[in-house]
Parts: C-alpha cells; structure tokens; sequence
C-alpha cells in the first residue's frame, strides 16, 4: 500500500499543480478574457436558474482560495514551528465556514 501513496505523491509532485496554483497572479487572471468571460457566464446561467446556493458555495471557495494566499497564512509556521495563536483563528474560521456549508447541503430545503 505504500509503494501505491509513494507513485502517487511522486506523480503529483512531478506535475508541479502545488506550485501552479501558488503562482496564480489574481489581478492577471481576473482581466484575462479566456477566465473572465466563462466566469461571468457561469454566474449568469447561475443566476437564471436561481442557483443560489451554487453560487455561495463558488465565492466561498473563491475567498477560501484567496485567504490561503496571503501573508498571514505564511506566517502560521515559524522555524517549522505552528503559532498557535495565529492558528485558532483559522480554525475557528474554517469551522464557521464548514458549519455554513453544510447547512447549507442539509439544513435548509429548496
């Protein structure tokens, strides 16, 4: 089983998504027309089918994305060391953000 996770990490590393995604400029993305007007497409289907909770859910994931990017989040790890007072907030934030999620899914009726 674990020559099986080792091919896989070695997979994922070796197509360098980790670093490409860390790479993104948003400034550049948002004014790049091949990702904007497929975006503003989406929201728009989105809001003709009153898709509200699809909609929620992509600028949350979209905050979540950019939240991740900044230089607080590269602060939490000192000399390989968590802050644990820079990381309970996080954690308070991701689980609000997760209870609201699923409520979401399950608490509510459409």
């Amino acid at each position: 089983m674990g020559d099986i996770w080792q091919k896989i990490v070695d997979f994922v590393d070796s197509t360098h998504i980790v670093q490409q995604i860390t790479d993104v400029d948003v400034s550049a993305l948002c004014s790049n027309p091949w990702f904007i007007i497929p975006l503003i497409c989406l929201l728009g289907y989105m809001v003709y089918k009153q898709s509200w909770r699809d909609i929620v859910l992509l600028v949350i994931f979209s905050a979540v994305w950019w939240v991740t990017g900044t230089d607080y989040m590269g602060s939490l790890l000192v000399n390989g060391e968590i802050q644990i007072s820079k990381i309970l907030p996080v954690v308070g934030g991701g689980a609000a953000v997760l209870a609201f999620v699923i409520y979401l899914f399950f608490g509510r009726s459409d």
